[in-house]
């Protein structure tokens, strides 16, 4: 669970840095794969030097596709059809799917007991973030939803993964970005506008931020915690960033925040984690 706080407030302050700095300045694709270039280049040490079998690097390589390459592609792309809050409100679905994977892939079946928490901490989620949505969304919707289930996907495939230690795993993980890379190389191919690229060193420094970090260091933290706890831990943690990265763009920003829902919000998913807890 540690891992998985540690990498919640990582994310929290790095959704800030976009939103200050590089929204509406920096093209998305060119920002995602410059992020993924750069956690790439992370691990590569461990890829040159540390031999993974095939079979195991082909099986990060299609997570990460999947995981960030896909589901950037779909999330940024949603941003056409919907509103900033919007996306933030749709997301917070991701919890259920992460549930669902992992109760069809272990049991082939669902139990409604074991969503019981995913669902409490989307209604967390919701009561924190709600705003009205407008009415030609349709299209948005089905982007986000699609890629929160290849997020969720990403993660309940790790899980299953026999990877062995921390270390171990941080030896092998950079094929997991080389599935990302690609996906987001043909992204930034068909979709990117090269005319807005980084042209200021506090952008720069926010992107090697972001792509050694935030998207390095974070990812295989944060997948490496997912195995770690229980589906249920790991659903609920799903929508923690939300009052995380709320809190910090107060602090930071001082953004507005209606506190009597952020309180509520966070109550219902501590309870959440708690009743996530005692199900292990």
């Amino acid at each position: 669970m540690q891992l998985l706080i540690w990498v919640t407030l990582i994310w929290s302050f790095s959704f800030s840095l976009i939103g200050e700095f590089l929204a509406g300045k920096v093209d998305p694709y060119v920002a995602v794969g410059s992020r993924m270039a750069l956690a790439l280049l992370l691990f590569a040490p461990f890829l040159l030097f540390k031999p993974t079998p095939v079979k195991q690097a082909l099986a990060l390589a299609g997570i990460g596709a999947i995981q960030l390459g896909l589901m950037y592609l779909l999330f940024y792309h949603s941003f056409l059809y919907l509103t900033v809050a919007e996306v933030l409100l749709f997301t917070i679905l991701t919890p259920v799917y992460v549930t669902i994977f992992d109760q069809l892939w272990r049991h082939r079946r669902i139990s409604l007991l074991w969503v019981g928490p995913a669902l409490l901490a989307v209604l967390g989620a919701l009561v924190i973030r709600f705003e009205a949505p407008t009415t030609d969304f349709w299209l948005g919707l089905a982007l986000v939803q699609g890629a929160n289930v290849c997020f969720a996907f990403g993660q309940v495939a790790y899980r299953q993964l026999k990877l062995g230690s921390s270390l171990q795993q941080s030896q092998s993980f950079g094929w997991f970005f080389v599935g990302a890379s690609i996906v987001a190389a043909i992204g930034c191919s068909l979709f990117a506008n090269w005319q807005n690229t980084p042209t200021t060193t506090t952008e720069w420094l926010i992107l090697l931020w972001l792509g050694l970090v935030a998207s390095g260091l974070g990812y295989w933290l944060w997948n490496a915690g997912a195995r770690q706890v229980n589906a249920n831990q790991l659903a609920v943690m799903n929508n923690l960033l939300i009052p995380a990265g709320l809190l910090v763009n107060f602090v930071l920003w001082q953004h507005a925040v209606d506190w009597g829902q952020f309180a509520a919000g966070t109550v219902l998913m501590v309870l959440s984690l708690i009743w996530a807890k005692r199900l292990s």
